[in-house]
């Protein structure tokens, strides 16, 4: 009879199980010591290890030969545990029995002595779904048992037990395991199966299991099932996942207010049988990523990215302002909420939350009106600065003459050269590349591909871009787009001038000054 993959892989030993140190070292010490506790509280989200740390502590407190407080898996006690035959070892779903009957019966077994084993070990899974009357019929007995009794209780809901029943409990908080640890495990289950796993189909894998070893291995069996190897592309397309960077392109959209394209991936969606609510989880999932990114100090060390996701994130994130990403965030909450209560409509939800991402002004909810404040703002601190307002969709305008390299350079403008002390590189223009205005979005790329610097007074603003891309960053238009976005940002005291120039050909990454100096 086929045994599914993870009750084949089951911890055996404290040692076996992962992610979970800082508690499978106190069991193992208070084991190995003898002070065993007389009921514990295992708390935390499914798949964890929960009911797996319950097993081993009943076959660890009863082994004849412990070690190092692990059971030793030889001894009979262990053995009649491990095949479930021990009568002294009573595993209890609170599910399916959360009535005051079960539990006093339980009350009246506790007073006999261990038919076999050295304890008797009473294990409850999902207390939390007992009834209000057998916890009070629990609460005395979990006080004060017999010497011989150990109780385990179980929960995935902490906060629905009594706090009493919690007093008199040593509680342990179970983690989501770390995605890493998963993958690792994933791989090594697959090596053992003969199964070919590959990295990024093992870090998918383990991301959707959402912190839960049992989960993550049940989904790599199923991807398995067919024979094939295990891919990535074959993970999504079984799991009903759109990718990484299909989720970008649909925010990249938003930015652009392409409310047609929006439409567009919403019926794509719907015509591969995908679940929409599945996709909308993505979205969701990668504007908490954006929003990390755009502030945290140090995004890799929050989010489980590889290097080209974390480009793509980087890249997107450029496009939107704080106000703008908590309104989308809180838009794609509440078309989550919305395809939960009524599953008919999900398409139609999903629909209408878009076209507010992309038209804030159709929407009235508070995240909505800070969005369309915060542009507002921006427009307004152009104009004290001086500026008009950016037009949506810019005029043609007459390009500007792009000094070539080594050319000689306009007397009127000063670039700065590579001993100018009072000039400063710009080391993070991300915010400024947000706050461009919606008729040149398409700047952001270019800019963030140059070599920016201010002059020491703040009143200038350098561009070094390669040759197509100062070319289209030299236009008028541009120029005055760019000096609003940098002054927006307050990266420039004011509106300054902007001055852009074509990257000598062959350039270096380093620091741009030295390139600089090559232009003069």
């Amino acid at each position: 009879m086929h045994q599914a993959l993870y009750r084949k892989y089951r911890p055996v030993t404290f040692d076996d199980v992962y992610g979970q140190q800082h508690i499978t070292d106190v069991l193992r010490y208070e084991v190995e010591h003898g002070s065993v506790s007389h009921a514990y509280l295992f708390c935390g989200s499914r798949g964890t290890g929960k009911t797996t740390c319950a097993k081993i502590l009943a076959r660890a407190v009863n082994c004849e030969a412990p070690k190092n407080g692990s059971p030793c898996g030889q001894c009979a006690a262990c053995r009649e545990i491990a095949a479930g035959t021990a009568t002294d070892v009573i595993e209890m779903d609170a599910a399916s029995n959360n009535g005051v009957d079960a539990i006093r019966q339980i009350c009246d077994e506790v007073s006999y002595t261990p038919a076999m084993l050295k304890r008797k070990v009473y294990i409850i899974d999902e207390v939390h779904m007992l009834s209000q009357g057998a916890f009070n019929a629990l609460l005395k007995t979990i006080e004060e048992p017999p010497e011989h009794v150990v109780f385990i209780l179980a929960t995935t809901e902490l906060q629905k037990l009594p706090a009493t029943i919690i007093s008199r409990c040593q509680r342990f908080d179970f983690h989501r395991i770390d995605i890493k640890v998963i993958a690792r495990r994933l791989a090594y289950i697959a090596e053992q199966e003969n199964m070919t796993l590959s990295a990024d189909a093992g870090v998918l894998l383990a991301r959707q299991a959402q912190g839960g070893m049992r989960d993550a291995i049940g989904l790599m069996e199923l991807c398995g099932a067919g024979g094939a190897d295990i891919t990535a592309d074959q993970v999504r397309e079984l799991l009903g996942l759109s990718g990484y960077d299909a989720a970008a392109k649909a925010l990249t959209y938003v930015a652009q207010e392409d409310i047609g394209a929006l439409f567009g991936i919403v019926s794509e969606v719907v015509a591969s049988a995908k679940d929409i609510s599945v996709y909308w989880q993505e979205l969701l999932s990668f504007v908490r990523d954006m929003l990390i990114c755009k502030y945290a100090p140090d995004p890799a060390a929050y989010l489980d990215l590889t290097a080209q996701e974390l480009e793509i994130l980087t890249g997107t994130t450029e496009q939107f302002t704080m106000p703008r990403l908590i309104h989308i965030c809180s838009l794609l909450d509440d078309g989550a909420a919305k395809m939960a209560r009524t599953p008919a409509t999900k398409r139609m939800t999903a629909e209408l939350a878009l076209l507010k991402m992309c038209k804030p002004q159709l929407d009235v909810t508070p995240e909505a009106m800070a969005a369309r404040i915060s542009a507002l703002e921006d427009k307004l601190a152009l104009i004290d600065m001086g500026a008009s307002v950016p037009k949506p969709v810019p005029e043609p305008v007459k390009e500007e003459p792009i000094v070539k390299p080594n050319a000689e350079l306009p007397k009127k403008e000063s670039v700065p050269s590579t001993k100018d002390s009072g000039s400063e590189k710009v080391r993070d223009i991300s915010e400024a590349l947000s706050r461009l205005d919606d008729g040149h979005k398409a700047l952001a790329g270019f800019l963030a591909g140059a070599d920016v610097r201010t002059s020491a007074d703040g009143k200038t603003l350098y561009i070094f871009a390669d040759g197509f891309a100062a070319s289209l960053l030299g236009q008028a238009d541009a120029k005055e787009a760019v000096a609003g976005a940098f002054a927006l940002a307050k990266i420039t005291d004011g509106k300054a001038s902007v001055v852009v120039e074509v990257k000598p050909a062959g350039s270096k990454e380093g620091d741009p000054a030295d390139e600089i100096g090559k232009l003069l």
